[in-house]
């Protein structure tokens, strides 16, 4: 065939952002990954699967950054939550869906998996790719590649963050949880939160968080309302503001301590069945993209 050109490329752009922000669960990564592909993808000729010659290269370009990136976090300070994109919160019905938007607690439990599971996971779950193809990518057999997905599909599964809720029930019952946290309601946290809850905190050395994820509907609302109702108390010209976080709803905290250090606080959740079963809080502010917020 002749040589690629930019608009086959293009044509597909999205499926491979799609791929890489799955795997990666970073979108400046991401875009890297799938820029990478573009330049190897212009200097190959005679390909006849456009989309799936690009989607093997993209799945390679990921793993060899998952790899990467599995060393860094062993060091990273206390907990590690992707990065939250922040959008102005809106009606699901106006928003447009993004194509690569998957939600932060698919990201955390995607997290959970290694390397070769996350990647034989998505390609495969996500995408419909044949094992014959994940193994190209993982440079293994066809049934390595099948146990990795079936690897990951059990690791996820097994995490304990679920989460079925459409948008409203999500904003809903996020809501309810923060009013009730802060005003220690003990009756309310027990109907929003999930027995075997769990909130991960994310302050990257830093911000002050929690450096171990918490565990129960107890020791979740204790801590939480402890963070709500003294702790926020001394933050100045605060502002709570509704937002999507990954076309997820959540809660933009804002504002300054004393001292005039800046506050910015993301929080989302997982829920399903009326309880909130994840709790993620981004409080690192080198993770937290404000989009059209500013």
């Amino acid at each position: 065939m002749p040589s690629p050109t930019v608009s086959e490329f293009e044509a597909h752009r999205s499926h491979l952002m799609a791929v890489a922000f799955r795997m990666l669960g970073n979108r400046s990564e991401a875009e890297d990954a799938v820029q990478e592909a573009w330049l190897r993808f212009a200097g190959a000729d005679d390909i006849r699967d456009v989309r799936g010659w690009l989607t093997t290269v993209t799945g390679r370009i990921c793993l060899d950054q998952l790899t990467s990136a599995r060393v860094r976090r062993t060091s990273y300070p206390g907990e590690w939550l992707p990065v939250f994109a922040v959008d102005p919160d809106a009606d699901p019905a106006l928003t447009a869906e993004r194509s690569d938007q998957v939600g932060i607690a698919l990201l955390v439990i995607l997290e959970r998996l290694t390397p070769e599971q996350r990647v034989a996971f998505v390609l495969h779950d996500a995408f419909g790719v044949p094992f014959e193809e994940v193994a190209t990518v993982l440079d293994t057999t066809p049934a390595a590649a099948r146990q990795h997905a079936s690897r990951g599909r059990k690791a996820a599964a097994e995490g304990g963050i679920r989460h079925s809720a459409g948008a409203a029930e999500q904003r809903r019952v996020l809501t309810a949880f923060l009013v009730a946290a802060q005003s220690g309601d003990v009756r309310t946290l027990a109907a929003v939160l999930a027995p075997d809850v769990v909130a991960i905190s994310d302050g990257g050395g830093v911000v002050r968080a929690a450096l171990r994820p918490i565990h129960g509907a107890d020791k979740v609302g204790r801590f939480f309302h402890g963070l709500l109702s003294r702790r926020m108390d001394e933050v100045l010209d605060l502002t709570v503001e509704p937002v999507l976080v990954e076309g997820d709803p959540g809660m933009l905290v804002r504002g300054r301590w004393p001292d005039g250090t800046r506050v910015l606080t993301v929080l989302t959740a997982a829920v399903e069945n009326g309880r909130i079963t994840g709790l993620f809080v981004q409080q690192n502010p080198e993770k937290v993209l404000l989009g059209d917020l500013g």
